[in-house]
């Protein structure tokens, strides 16, 4: 099993969205990051945990815990013109993008950006690097225990 941390505007996906979704699961759409990508495409698996992150918003943080709920598939925002995430370049027979489902687990205190950086047992996950912009990172096993018995 793997462990990732997955940052989402709340005003767009949020802990709360996720949830009350039906079946307390949402598409991970709109990634539009190769890296990003390739680590829903290619490493994630179905089980595995997810830190979710609310970002872009006033206080920045861990907001509560899901889990990896499908494998990788299309994310049809690509393929819909009016989306914000459309890319013209990709087609149904070549799909560049792709999503996988999440599955609710549990909601948190929010675990403030500030907080993780008090802790030396966190300082290398890459959230915390300077100038890091990916939306879905890897999280170490013992990243993930120290958060999840520690700061949950």
């Amino acid at each position: 099993m793997r462990y990732w941390l997955m940052k989402s505007e709340p005003d767009e996906a949020s802990i709360d969205h996720l949830a009350h979704a039906p079946k307390k699961t949402l598409p991970w759409t709109g990634v539009r990051n190769y890296q990003a990508r390739n680590f829903m495409r290619d490493q994630m698996q179905i089980g595995d945990g997810v830190l979710f992150y609310h970002s872009s918003c006033p206080e920045p943080g861990i907001a509560g815990i899901a889990k990896v709920c499908s494998t990788a598939y299309p994310d049809p925002t690509q393929f819909d013109p009016k989306s914000d995430y459309y890319d013209a370049k990709s087609t149904q027979e070549t799909p560049r993008w792709m999503l996988v489902d999440v599955k609710f687990v549990k909601k948190t205190p929010l675990i403030p950006l500030a907080t993780l950086r008090e802790h030396a047992e966190l300082a290398d996950m890459q959230v915390l690097a300077r100038g890091n912009r990916l939306s879905i990172t890897p999280v170490t096993e013992a990243q993930w225990r120290f958060i999840t018995e520690h700061l949950v």
